[in-house]
């Protein structure tokens, strides 16, 4: 099927037009369309992987399956948010810590405070110790973003002096002793609230982004629920 995506913004630029015509099969997704947009030429294979994308004016993702009579187009994200890094990732793959918090790093940064939970082989109880062979993380990908985001959003609002914050989640097979989150944020100084952004941030996505954990000991399997219940301010 022949497909004519439309572009903007930087995007044209690279492109030297504000759309491209490509063709691809009949089952193909927007994976399929970010691909063959980026083979265009160097500038949009560098801008392409972290664009927008919509079909017929709303957000899709890359496994949305696209047809000929689509409107599709691509942007960079929209103007009026922050100038400074946002990192949201679900990993299924170790994390470099050192290239993550590199990422936030601008000038203008001296400080990062990093919160990052490990899997527990063993949790001393009342009674008797709980051993833990491994974990298994299950999350609803699409919708985990959009909260990791929101809870950027909201350190934002509470800390501006915050500067860049990343927020990482990891999924599937967990052994003990590897990192299972992290929440990194930066600030020009120890004191501008990068302590307690990244507090926050641990709690809140342990309140509102789907993410689930099977346990696993010698004594059987259990998925870890919570108690938390939604309410309108985490709409």
């Amino acid at each position: 099927m022949k497909l004519t995506v439309q572009l903007f913004a930087t995007l044209k630029d690279f492109a030297g037009s504000d759309q491209v015509s490509i063709e691809l099969p009949d089952n193909a997704t927007i994976a399929d369309v970010r691909d063959a947009v980026s083979s265009h030429n160097e500038r949009l294979a560098q801008a392409l992987p972290s664009a927008i994308a919509a079909v017929n004016h709303e957000y899709v993702h890359n496994d949305h399956p696209v047809t000929a009579s689509d409107e599709i187009a691509f942007f960079p994200p929209v103007s009026g948010g922050s100038s400074y890094p946002e990192i949201t990732i679900l990993a299924d793959q170790p994390i470099d810590l050192n290239d993550l918090t590199q990422k936030i790093v601008t000038p203008d940064v001296g400080a990062i405070a990093l919160f990052s939970g490990y899997v527990r082989g063993v949790t001393h109880g009342a009674d008797s110790d709980i051993q833990t062979s491994f974990l298994e993380y299950e999350a609803y990908a699409p919708m985990a973003e959009a909260k990791m985001q929101q809870v950027i959003n909201e350190i934002r609002e509470k800390w501006p002096l915050v500067l860049g914050v990343a927020v990482v989640q990891r999924i599937g097979h967990l052994n003990v002793g590897e990192p299972t989150v992290l929440i990194a944020c930066a600030s020009g100084h120890r004191d501008q609230g990068c302590f307690e952004a990244a507090r926050y941030g641990i709690d809140r996505l342990k309140e509102i982004v789907p993410v689930w954990k099977k346990e696993v000991s010698p004594d059987g399997e259990a998925w870890v629920e919570g108690s938390y219940m939604p309410n309108p301010r985490d709409d």
